[in-house]
């Protein structure tokens, strides 16, 4: 009991939820960008997004510059189908340390 009370608690991840597009690009960067302001690492969960395209993709990147240029990092604890599939076709999927798809239409490296 005594070693849980002297375990640091993190926050929860940062939730988003929808369409990470153009449409949202600015409430997004808002999003991403505020915890930043307190702490130099953030967990985000992206299990609920439907859609990602550019202007997200170019927010998550953005918010993992400004994170490890405060020394800390941008990390996606949980991911959709959908930006799964974005990052497995743009290949940053290692970039973002999150797991490629397991499908067979993507294709191999051998």
């Amino acid at each position: 009991m005594a070693t849980e009370r002297k375990r640091k608690k993190s926050a929860p991840p940062l939730c988003i939820e929808g369409e990470m597009s153009i449409y949202r690009a600015r409430e997004l960067k808002q999003t991403l960008h505020a915890p930043l302001e307190k702490t130099a690492t953030i967990e985000v969960d992206l299990s609920a997004v439907t859609e990602l395209d550019t202007a997200g993709l170019q927010l998550l990147l953005l918010a993992k510059r400004s994170a490890q240029a405060r020394q800390g990092d941008l990390r996606i604890v949980a991911h959709s189908p959908a930006v799964g599939e974005v990052f497995a076709l743009l290949q940053l999927d290692g970039h973002f340390g999150v797991s490629a798809p397991a499908s067979s239409d993507t294709p191999q490296r051998h």
